[in-house]
């Protein structure tokens, strides 16, 4: 029996399988290149892609608005990096007074005080409060003109009114946009509820019945409508500056990058495929995948990163398990209207074409991959909770795996993956 443990919420769990049983882990292709995260990060400030140094573009007297992500995303370790970036503004003349934080938080939920200090951390928590963006706040958003692909760019007006944003986050793969990171700080980051809507709303294809989009995934930007869209929403607001950071499968600060929206961005794009889009040889029967633990497995909104990744791995009618505690529940009530309101695939997606949300779409593709494959999910959540999208939860591995044998037998071959939620399999092509 082996000894790979994979994290559930802030606990380890074991993997009840034989070496035989285990087809390949997929894990990043991370290597230690010797530095340390505080190297990592003033790496990056002095060499800036596509702009000069953060110090060097900021004046005296300016104001800065420094957009940070909210506390789903607490993984990327922002008060270790933030410090580093608010010492670069000081250097350019910018006092604590003419530095305001907003955090991204797009259509999620608000935050506490104290989720605030865990963002800026022990540094920076008493000289600076941060304000959480509003997306339903009309008087607090500032019209900036349509995309071409048609959506109203409607951005925070905090933000707008400094003379300078700065663009904070980590960059992953995202189902949506791509990657994560860069442009999304902003849409769906700090914009209003109608252009994350509008923007969105390109996931589900452009024929009523056809489902999801197929060009809207992980790792594609390529006739990518979706990841376009928010590139130009960011070309309306102009940022001056942007910091991501790039996480290695310990929960470190492995890489950084910093400068032009768009051109860091694209690099550290590259750094991510390398490290996290790993090569199979080809689909299994079975995929177990963690969902990181806590807080990356917060909620079954943040959980369908996994799944999305997972699937990728699976055969058609094969098996995916899913480790994901969801300790704050659903995280969203539209998941389950979506879910439970309907019975059908088609129902769901006429009704979410009526009325889109985001959130409505996550149960919408959750109940996709339900019907393509047998979906489990560990979870502290009851099993009636997802019962209508046809995922089956469970308690504990071993009854998840006592599921899978009765399907597909005990000699099984299995893919794990411990980092399910970043790491993204591509089948090699022959």
């Amino acid at each position: 029996m082996n000894t790979i443990q994979l994290k559930y919420g802030k606990e380890l769990v074991s993997v009840p399988l034989s070496d035989d049983q285990i087809f390949d882990v997929i894990k990043s292709n991370t290597a230690d290149h010797g530095k340390t995260e505080e190297a990592v990060i003033l790496d990056a400030l002095e060499n800036p892609v596509g702009t000069p140094k953060l110090q060097e573009i900021v004046k005296p007297g300016e104001r800065v608005c420094v957009v940070i992500s909210d506390v789903t995303r607490a993984w990327q370790r922002m008060d270790v990096y933030l410090p580093y970036l608010v010492n670069e503004l000081h250097k350019g003349g910018i006092s604590d007074e003419d530095i305001v934080f907003i955090s991204a938080v797009g259509s999620h939920r608000k935050q506490t005080e104290q989720e605030h200090q865990r963002l800026l951390g022990d540094a920076l928590k008493d000289r600076f409060k941060v304000i959480d963006h509003d997306c339903f706040d009309e008087e607090n958003l500032v019209y900036l003109g349509h995309t071409t692909f048609g959506t109203p760019v409607k951005v925070n007006k905090i933000a707008m009114d400094c003379d300078h944003i700065v663009l904070t986050g980590a960059i992953v793969f995202h189902l949506l946009a791509g990657w994560g990171g860069g442009k999304k700080s902003i849409l769906p980051g700090i914009a209003g509820y109608e252009t994350i809507m509008a923007n969105h709303a390109m996931s589900l294809h452009s024929e009523i019945g056809k489902g999801s989009n197929p060009e809207i995934r992980s790792g594609k930007i390529i006739d990518n409508t979706i990841h376009a869209d928010m590139l130009e929403a960011a070309g309306l607001v102009k940022p001056s500056f942007i910091f991501n950071v790039i996480m290695d499968a310990q929960g470190r600060i492995a890489h950084a990058v910093a400068g032009d929206y768009a051109k860091a961005h694209e690099r550290g794009c590259q750094v991510v495929d390398e490290m996290d889009g790993i090569s199979i040889q080809s689909k299994a029967d079975v995929v177990i995948a963690s969902a990181c633990g806590y807080p990356k497995d917060i909620n079954f909104y943040q959980t369908i990163k996994t799944v999305i990744n997972a699937k990728e791995a699976v055969e058609e009618n094969g098996v995916i398990i899913i480790l994901s505690e969801c300790s704050e529940g659903i995280g969203n009530a539209e998941i389950q209207e979506i879910v439970q309101n309907y019975d059908t695939l088609l129902h769901r997606e006429r009704a979410i074409r009526e009325n889109y949300s985001i959130a409505k779409y996550i149960g919408y593709y959750a109940t996709e991959v339900a019907a393509k494959h047998t979906f489990i999910l560990v979870s502290s959540l009851s099993p009636e909770t997802l019962a209508m999208a046809n995922i089956k939860i469970v308690k504990t591995l071993e009854e998840a795996l006592g599921m899978a044998y009765a399907i597909k037998g005990n000699n099984v071959k299995a893919y794990l993956m411990p980092h399910g939620a970043n790491t993204l399999p591509k089948v090699q092509a022959l």
